[in-house]
């Protein structure tokens, strides 16, 4: 056999068992990677099943809680909702009856509407009729009765006016320049208490000296019958042909001067006759009191007030302030507040009312308790006085707040009239006592070298010591002054104070 074949057929069998071989070898291989993909695959698919099995555990507990919130928001919720309903079921009802109550009373208005309607166009016809029977008894219309009406009005208006203007004219040319521009409000007027003699006796002539005896009376019967029966004090001294009725009630001062005046005069003086004679003059001074108070209210041009009030401003008739007798003081203020309101653009009417009431409480503050100026605000009070009077009485001596401009006028009224020349007067021993007062007062203060009173006392100027004293205490110390007099002095008018600072310098040429 050929060699050569041989080997041929055997390098051909020895490559078949190769390629057997690797075939064999390679699905080996393959199978084991195979088999180890599937153990790699179960592993990862094991671990992927615990891993979600324990999500799906986790997500099953947090679903039941979600769940159980969502209950219990629900239960909330359906809860609020059943209290709410029930609230709205209830209002519903309170409205529905609500509804009721207004139809109810809607028709009851309509009802009462209809009623008004037909009462009104009766009224309408009514007055409609009466208008045509007043047109044809008057044979004019309406608009003819309205123009004939308004030209008497205007006319009247017209006739009061100028009658006003030249009263006005007239009263500021006789009180002059004073009574035109002027408005002083921190002068007010002072009751002086040391002027008591003065103010409270009365003294009645006698035509003898035998008239005395017959007065006094057997063992004093007749002057202890009068002044029991006048309330009075009889002086019987030394003075020739005259005796003293003293009393601090003007009234019945001027009531025993009469009586004992009309008795001297008739001769029959005994304890029945002196009764008689003291009741029949206490009426005729009632009625004087009535007829003055009236009188006074005309002369100011004061209308409107209480009978009463005029009777109590007729007792100021016989009161008098520094020898100013009180009831033509309050007609001169109700005059001068009326100029002044004119000027001024006030209420005319009250600052007349004010001025001529201001002192009303001088006619009843002896025998009550309180200052004259509140006695007379609660007097005209009780009466119907208007409030805006009725503050200006009570704070014209700032004891109450001044609360309207007719307050302020009524008081600087009252302080012209004071202080006008020749309004008050004052004795000397007293004048004199006021002038050392001020200089006194003045010289007090520390840093015054001299202090002189000036003008009657109604002026005080004071020089300081420059060196003690500057410009700004020089203001500081007159203020001061000015507040302690009005503190510790009483004294009509105002009172001006001057503070005089000089500084002089002086050097000598050699």
């Amino acid at each position: 056999m050929n060699p050569f074949l041989i080997t041929l057929l055997v390098g051909i069998l020895a490559l078949g068992v190769g390629i057997s071989a690797g075939y064999f070898y390679n699905r080996n291989q393959v199978e084991k990677k195979r088999q180890e993909e599937q153990a790699r695959a179960q592993s990862i698919i094991q671990e992927a099943t615990d891993r979600t099995s324990k999500m799906e555990l986790e997500a099953r507990g947090k679903a039941l809680k979600i769940v159980q919130e969502a209950e219990r928001d629900i239960n909330q919720r359906r809860s609020d909702l059943n209290r709410e309903v029930e609230r709205l079921d209830r209002r519903r009802s309170e409205l529905d009856g609500r509804v009721e109550r207004l139809e109810q009373r809607e028709q009851t208005q309509n009802k009462r509407q209809s009623n008004i309607d037909r009462r009104a166009n009766e009224v309408d016809k009514i007055h409609a009729q009466q208008m045509e029977k007043l047109q044809q008894i008057a044979e004019m219309n309406k608009d003819d009765a309205r123009k004939i009406l308004l030209d008497e009005v205007e006319k009247e208006a017209r006739g009061d006016m100028a009658r006003i203007i030249r009263q006005i004219e007239t009263e500021a040319r006789e009180e002059g320049e004073k009574r035109a521009r002027k408005l002083i409000a921190d002068a007010i007027q002072r009751v002086a208490s040391e002027h008591v003699a003065e103010v409270t006796s009365a003294v009645v002539t006698l035509p003898n000296e035998e008239m005395k005896g017959r007065i006094v009376g057997r063992n004093g019967r007749n002057i202890r019958a009068f002044e029991q029966a006048a309330g009075v004090d009889v002086i019987v001294d030394d003075t020739p042909e005259s005796v003293t009725i003293s009393c601090f009630d003007s009234v019945r001062r001027e009531i025993a001067r009469r009586a004992l005046t009309r008795l001297t005069v008739d001769g029959r003086i005994h304890p029945a006759h002196i009764e008689k004679v003291i009741e029949d003059e206490t009426k005729a001074v009632e009625k004087a009191i009535v007829d003055a108070g009236e009188q006074a209210a005309f002369d100011a041009g004061v209308t409107g007030l209480h009978p009463e009030v005029l009777r109590m401003m007729g007792r100021l008739k016989f009161r008098t302030s520094y020898g100013q007798n009180q009831l033509a003081h309050a007609v001169e203020v109700a005059k001068l507040a009326g100029i002044l309101a004119a000027e001024l653009g006030a209420n005319m009417e009250w600052a007349k009312q004010g001025g001529f009431l201001h002192d009303i409480g001088k006619a009843m503050d002896h025998n009550q308790e309180g200052t004259h100026a509140q006695l007379g605000a609660e007097f005209c009070k009780r009466y119907g006085v208007h409030s805006h009077v009725v503050n200006a009485i009570a704070a014209h001596h700032h004891e109450v707040e001044q609360e309207t401009i007719e307050a302020i006028i009524a008081e600087s009224a009252d302080a012209i009239s004071g202080a006008r020349p020749g309004a008050r007067r004052e004795d000397l021993e007293a004048y004199i006592k006021r002038i050392r007062t001020l200089e006194d007062m003045a010289t007090s203060f520390t840093g015054v070298s001299q202090a002189f009173a000036i003008q009657a006392g109604r002026e005080v100027r004071i020089i300081v010591r420059p060196e003690e004293i500057d410009d700004l205490a020089s203001t500081r110390l007159a203020r001061d002054i000015a507040k302690k007099i009005e503190e510790t002095m009483q004294y009509p008018g105002q009172i001006k104070v001057t503070v005089i600072r000089e500084t002089r310098a002086v050097d000598y040429a050699k």
